[in-house]
């Protein structure tokens, strides 16, 4: 088996909470980075994000201020996307999780990209092989679900479509691993591994939340000091985002067509109220 050439340039679409931490890990590991959003606030917003997450790793000694310099340095920005993947060997879509976004978004990537460029998406539940055939390359199209925090977390989902080839498989695996993740290989369908066990639990903990079960507060520290959990279910989806809790529970009720994926309508309530987590201050619990 002919060994894959390493990557030395990638495109990330999306300037947000996860593209700007895979961008972190990109230029760290010794890539060339083009970020790209739509709005050029978005794009300040995001780099400006990478080089605060850079200076809470050089306060705590995980990173050397030369290291971090050299990182920024290899990290250009753009509200093009001709121009963002014009010679990108990778384009990783990280934008928002919403279907049709990401079907348009595919379509354009697959127009613009070189022909061998691999096009992956960071979607948390929305079908691969779908994604894959809105592209006359299915064989090049691929999940690579990192988790949040980009920079802290370890795992990589990395998922495979109907279409996609082996060798596409074997490329984004090695290139996880040079960016310092363990990735793990899972077959596409809806949620994945990760989200199709996590949210059920999230669910559930708001269901106990809207039934007077216990207090948020309550709700949490028993998963927590009860099932040695990090962090409990309802700071968790503030983490993530109500928003994007939401749309994943939606997609998974809908795919899979199983009650027990019916998203808590006190999580619609929120999400309509704008309490959307640690992003607007307000989730299940206060973020000011």
């Amino acid at each position: 088996m002919a060994e894959t050439k390493p990557m030395r340039r990638i495109a990330v679409i999306g300037s947000g909470t996860m593209g700007n931490g895979i961008a972190h890990v990109a230029a760290l590991s010794g890539l060339e980075v083009v970020v790209y959003d739509i709005a050029e606030e978005a794009l300040a917003r995001g780099t400006a994000n990478i080089a605060r997450n850079m200076d809470r790793q050089l306060r705590s000694g995980r990173l050397e201020a030369d290291e971090k310099t050299a990182a920024l340095a290899r990290i250009q920005a753009t509200d093009d996307l001709a121009r963002a993947v014009s010679d990108a060997e990778l384009a990783v879509e990280a934008a928002p999780e919403d279907a049709s976004l990401k079907y348009r978004l595919f379509a354009e990537l697959d127009r613009l990209a070189p022909p061998g460029a691999i096009l992956a998406s960071n979607t948390s539940s929305i079908s691969i092989t779908t994604m894959g055939a809105r592209t006359a390359r299915p064989d090049r199209v691929i999940g690579m679900h990192f988790m949040n925090p980009v920079p802290v977390m370890r795992l990589v989902e990395v998922v495979r479509g109907l279409r996609t080839s082996g060798e596409t498989v074997r490329a984004v695996v090695e290139l996880a691993t040079r960016l310092g993740k363990t990735p793990v290989e899972v077959n596409d369908f809806p949620g994945f591994v990760s989200n199709r066990i996590l949210m059920p639990m999230i669910n559930e903990a708001i269901f106990a939340l809207t039934e007077g079960v216990a207090e948020a507060e309550a709700i949490d520290a028993v998963m927590r000091m009860g099932m040695n959990h990090p962090m409990g279910p309802l700071a968790l989806a503030d983490l993530i985002g109500l928003d994007t809790c939401l749309g994943i529970l939606e997609v998974l009720h809908r795919e899979l067509g199983d009650d027990r994926y019916r998203p808590a309508p006190l999580l619609r309530k929120y999400v309509a109220a704008g309490w959307l987590g640690r992003k607007s201050g307000r989730g299940f619990h206060s973020h000011e």
